[in-house]
């Protein structure tokens, strides 16, 4: 009875740790098929070997050895860069040109299921899209047309890609490597245009410098002339100046001259003079006059008369006086 008991006691044992053994396990597996979708990704789902589901950002679970997650699709713009493809001119010249392509994927599940190798895919048509527009397109026009040429490429990508939920935003052309020979006649080309627009400059450099010359010549023309005029001003003003002055000066003295004549006459007056004194005092007056610088003097009849009466009494006086 008793190792009955000690039995069923191991059986209950052992069947309590195969419930928690288990449960552990499910519990670890339930963990492990919780998914969680990080931002900009997409989980492509199957079950049981189908396309089941999309998933988006966020928690999500997988049912145990039925569902599985087929592809992780990122979102995201992105770029690839191809090598160089070898294309050929309208007029036969062989170039190398590689390509930028950039792309972002809009349907998760034509994205998977779609295209086998989308890159390849995408790079095969690209270099198949870009022989076809080169070919229809002469060197120059190559060389000068990268915007027109990015518009058709990038058009045609885009809706040939569609149907793989590809959306192609836009292609650049990275590079255009034209053959040895074309580059060396290209830079030979671009040097002497370069020696040509040097030689315009240096040209319209010389000809602004002799106008400035010029004009510098010019001015320093004006400046000595407006120079000289303001000099022959200055000195007419002073010739001017002087002339008013030696006027004042003269007018000054004339006044002086009669203002002193008056108060003669005025004290002559008062002393009630002869004749005689004021026959003198004319004749003083007169030997002023005679000392200006009048051309004709026009003498009083009384003054003559005066004046030989002068000479008479000098004759006089040198008659009494002979030793003198």
């Amino acid at each position: 009875m008793t190792s009955s008991l000690a039995m069923l006691a191991l059986v209950n044992n052992g069947a309590l740790i195969t419930v928690l053994v288990l449960i552990i396990v499910l519990f670890i597996v339930a963990i492990a098929n919780i998914k969680i979708v990080p931002q900009a990704k997409v989980y492509v789902v199957e079950r049981l070997g189908s396309f089941h589901a999309e998933w988006h950002t966020g928690p999500h679970a997988l049912i145990p050895f039925i569902d599985r997650i087929a592809r992780t699709v990122s979102i995201k713009e992105q770029v690839v860069d191809f090598k160089p493809q070898p294309v050929i001119t309208k007029d036969n010249v062989t170039m190398q040109i590689d390509t930028v392509v950039f792309f972002q994927i809009t349907d998760a599940k034509q994205y998977t299921y779609g295209v086998e190798r989308p890159m390849a895919a995408i790079e095969n048509l690209t270099a198949t899209t870009l022989r076809n527009i080169i070919g229809e397109l002469e060197l120059d026009a190559t060389l000068t047309s990268r915007d027109v040429i990015n518009t058709k490429i990038t058009a045609i990508l885009d809706q040939a890609t569609d149907r793989w939920g590809i959306k192609v935003n836009r292609v650049e052309l990275k590079n255009i490597l034209p053959p040895r020979e074309i580059q060396d006649a290209m830079e030979k080309q671009m040097k002497a245009e370069r020696e040509r627009r040097e030689k315009i400059l240096q040209a319209e450099g010389e000809k602004k410098s002799a106008i400035l010359v010029a004009e510098g010549e010019k001015e320093s023309k004006i400046l000595r002339a407006e120079a000289d005029k303001e000099s022959q001003i200055l000195r007419a003003e002073a010739v001017r100046q002087q002339k008013i002055l030696e006027a004042e000066g003269e007018a000054e003295a004339i006044q002086k001259t009669q203002q002193a004549l008056a108060e003669s006459i005025e004290k002559l007056n008062a002393v009630a003079p002869n004749q005689q004194v004021i026959q003198l005092k004319s004749l003083e007056a007169f030997g002023k006059a005679a000392d200006g610088r009048a051309t004709k003097l026009i003498i009083p009849s009384d003054i003559q008369g005066l004046a030989g009466l002068a000479g008479a009494l000098k004759s006089i006086v040198t008659e009494e006086n002979p030793q003198s």
